[in-house]
């Protein structure tokens, strides 16, 4: 019988070109009735890649089985070879909880949005951060006490743990959640943004120039809003502006010291995939000061699309942005200010940050990562014994 050889980090995975046994798996699609955030994000384009792999008929795919179940009512996603079921008469955890384990007769799940059924062995979960114990400051008190139970409680009971980045993999180890030898980094990817269609609003037109910041708005502590919106005076002294996507109001940010109503602060709320990629494009730069990030999508999707970053030197942004970023400290404003004024200042400077941008961007492939959960259900159903999942180390 012909086989196809595969290396796993290091491991040797076998699989059988003649064998047609069946392999059965589920996607757990609770993020379908969810919000869209980075992570609902990360598991739309990992089962597009999924789907898309099964179209391709990838040897890991051969004989797989993939289904995806969601809650009653969720959103929509187009597939091809992956059928999306409906399931049960709740949503939430009770629905992840309960109604999903008891529907899965005997298959493989895999997770992709940090929470899952902790009753399914056969489990492999996605966990993005460890940031209810890195940033506590930016969670309610019910949420941190649930995450702090469950992760560590999936930590034990799935067979596989994913995670987006090595620095992410580091915490959750540290932390106690995970334990190393069964985890393995799935990071994000950059093809979804190259889908974009720049196409400016009114509001996003006149808020782009090349003497415009972009900053991703949220109002969670760890995020560092703070550090842009203290310096607003001082940027527009020097002519230059802040647009914050995400938060259409500034009262939002009234119960710290920031300065949230200086003339030079466009306030955006929430922007379609087409006009944020045209802003990043016609703007100066990304502002990126979070404190601690699991991954940090949002630099990965400005690198993308043509825009220079500037990120804090904190956590997972060294690991994702290499050299293709320029880094400052999250408590020192001199240094951001510098950073912007560089790449005012200098437009070689600027089209040698876009060039490395784009490079390092191409780097992190959803469907690399989708072959990594090929790989990693491939183990768990023993298609080979000595087959294991282990930390890949490809971007440092």
């Amino acid at each position: 019988m012909a086989m196809v050889t595969w290396r796993l980090c290091g491991s040797t995975l076998k699989v059988s070109k003649g064998d047609d046994m069946a392999r059965r798996w589920t996607i757990n699609g609770r993020f379908l009735s969810q919000p869209t955030t980075g992570v609902q994000r990360y598991a739309r384009e990992v089962v597009h890649s999924l789907d898309a792999l099964i179209a391709e008929q990838e040897p890991l795919a051969r004989g797989l089985e993939l289904s995806l179940r969601c809650p009653p009512g969720s959103g929509d996603i187009p597939l091809a070879f992956i059928e999306r079921r409906e399931i049960g008469r709740t949503s939430g955890h009770v629905w992840e909880q309960v109604q999903l384990p008891s529907s899965l007769d005997g298959s493989g799940l895999l997770s992709l949005c940090n929470t899952g059924p902790l009753l399914s062995s056969k489990h492999i979960v996605c966990i993005h951060d460890a940031n209810v114990w890195n940033a506590p400051q930016s969670y309610s008190l019910a949420f941190r006490l649930l995450y702090r139970n469950l992760l560590p409680g999936l930590g034990k009971t799935a067979c596989g743990i994913s995670t987006v980045s090595n620095y992410s993999l580091d915490e959750l180890v540290r932390r106690g959640v995970i334990q190393e030898e069964r985890a393995f980094v799935a990071p994000n990817g950059h093809e979804h943004a190259l889908r974009w269609k720049p196409e400016h609003s009114a509001q996003t037109r006149l808020a782009a120039s090349r003497e415009t910041v972009v900053l991703i708005g949220s109002a969670a502590p760890h995020k560092n809003v703070d550090l842009l919106l203290n310096m607003a005076d001082r940027l527009g002294e020097a002519g230059l502006r802040i647009a914050i996507v995400g938060m259409s109001d500034s009262r939002v940010f009234r119960s710290g010291t920031a300065r949230t109503e200086a003339r030079n602060i466009h306030w955006l709320g929430r922007v379609s995939d087409g006009e944020l990629a045209a802003l990043l494009r016609d703007s100066l730069c990304l502002a990126f000061p979070s404190l601690t990030e699991g991954f940090g999508l949002p630099a990965l999707e400005a690198m993308a699309v043509g825009c220079p970053v500037v990120v804090s030197d904190r956590a997972s942004l060294p690991e994702v942005c290499g050299s293709a970023a320029l880094f400052a400290p999250p408590d020192d404003p001199n240094a951001w200010f510098d950073s912007f004024a560089q790449l005012r200042g200098s437009q070689a400077l600027r089209l040698q940050m876009i060039g490395k941008g784009r490079a390092r961007a191409s780097a992190y492939s959803w469907r690399a990562t989708a072959l990594r959960y090929l790989e990693a259900m491939a183990a768990a159903d023993g298609v080979d014994a000595d087959a294991k999942i282990v930390r890949a180390r490809e971007f440092t």
